[in-house]
């Protein structure tokens, strides 16, 4: 068999007197590597298939919708610098007739930063999938961007966001 004892490793607390009790420890049972897996099954069950489809919808999963994003609504942002190294380019929009133009006016400039987008306001999955096929092959995401508002200081979208710029 495979036990070996650091009573003196257990606690960097421990007195000596308590490592060498440690140390006198009966062995109820030692099952050395035997995988402790089917003890756990029944807290993190198999993915079911209805689990496996609501991933499909975005990374918030089932019951995402509505999102909403109090802070911000469709509108005019002012351009400007940022410096936010390594930030993979970003866009937010809508299901709004502004998102709509501006996704169909930006698609080849975000395919070719290779932008992915969050969809910040939208009220249900079939409406999800309509900013989708606006998209047409970028990638998008529902998710609510208020936190990101309060951070970078903005109030509208449509809005792409890069390591240098923030620009309608």
């Amino acid at each position: 068999m495979n036990r070996l004892y650091y009573p003196f490793l257990l606690l960097p607390s421990l007195s000596l007197a308590q490592a060498i009790h440690a140390s006198s420890l009966i062995v109820v049972e030692d099952r050395g590597g035997v995988s402790a897996l089917p003890y756990y099954q029944d807290l993190n069950p198999e993915p079911t298939a209805q689990s496996i489809s609501a991933l499909n919808i975005g990374v918030r999963g089932s019951g995402a919708f509505p999102v909403r994003s109090t802070q911000l609504t469709p509108g005019q942002e002012k351009s400007r610098v940022i410096n936010a190294p390594g930030l993979q380019p970003l866009f937010l929009v809508g299901d709004d007739e502004l998102s709509r133009t501006w996704l169909s006016q930006r698609r080849e400039q975000l395919q070719q930063l290779q932008a992915v987008g969050i969809v910040i306001n939208v009220t249900s999955a079939e409406r999800f999938a309509e900013v989708k096929r606006w998209a047409g092959t970028l990638q998008i995401v529902p998710a609510p961007a208020d936190d990101l508002a309060q951070r970078l200081g903005i109030s509208h979208y449509p809005l792409l966001i890069t390591a240098t710029t923030l620009q309608q």
